[in-house]
């Protein structure tokens, strides 16, 4: 399932295409009677049972040169993106939706922010205007580094990253909810529908505290 997701995120990297949200849905054939559906716990476009797959760590410097580990984060659910301060197309339209998922929580059921850079000309002038401008919450991180660095956390999470011959960036536009164990439980393209990024995070939010390391 995280192949299929990866695949369809580089697809809509290299085609420019956002893929919608997909239905969660069953059907009984031949019945004469409608069964009750079994709503998903989850409503990403692609979600993962906890303990499944591990969210790969890595330790990045966030936008004020302090080092941000993800393993640091062990017992919050965190909202991992991609993006680009410059941009001024598609990471502006997540941003928002993110902002505005984020916003419909409770403060104690609220995710960690962490945003690792696709572009090396993100300057901390320029991620402060980008956050600014779509409304990210305070407490968002902002993490960069060398392209080195970058590059591997990029393809741990299946993230095309591609220079354009203007010199700006296409990217895959996707970004992953991890639970309080450090396991991904769901992945989102842009757009998507807030609510359902809401939804997700407030379930996780009740979920007992981590049991392994």
């Amino acid at each position: 399932m995280r192949r299929l997701f990866a695949i369809g995120v580089a697809a809509a990297a290299v085609v420019g295409v956002a893929v919608g949200v997909l239905l969660h849905s069953s059907f009984s054939a031949g019945r004469a009677q409608a069964q009750p559906l079994a709503v998903p716990k989850l409503q990403g476009q692609a979600t993962w049972k906890a303990g499944r797959v591990a969210a790969p760590t890595f330790v990045l410097n966030d936008q004020r040169g302090q080092e941000i580990s993800l393993r640091s984060y062990r017992g919050k659910t965190v909202v991992l993106l991609f993006m680009d301060s410059l941009c001024r197309n598609v990471c502006p339209v997540e941003g928002k939706e993110v902002a505005l998922a984020v916003k419909q929580l409770a403060p104690s059921a609220r995710p960690a922010i962490l945003i690792v850079s696709v572009n090396m000309a993100d300057t901390r002038a320029t991620i402060a205007d980008a956050a600014a401008h779509w409304n990210l919450p305070k407490g968002y991180e902002w993490l960069r580094g060398t392209r080195a660095q970058l590059q591997r956390v990029w393809s741990a999470y299946h993230i095309a990253v591609m220079a354009t011959k203007n010199g700006g960036v296409v990217h895959s536009d996707a970004f992953y909810v991890i639970d309080r164990n450090g396991d991904e439980r769901a992945g989102f393209l842009s757009p998507f529908i807030p609510g359902l990024l809401t939804g997700d995070l407030r379930y996780l939010a009740t979920r007992a505290s981590p049991t392994h390391t």
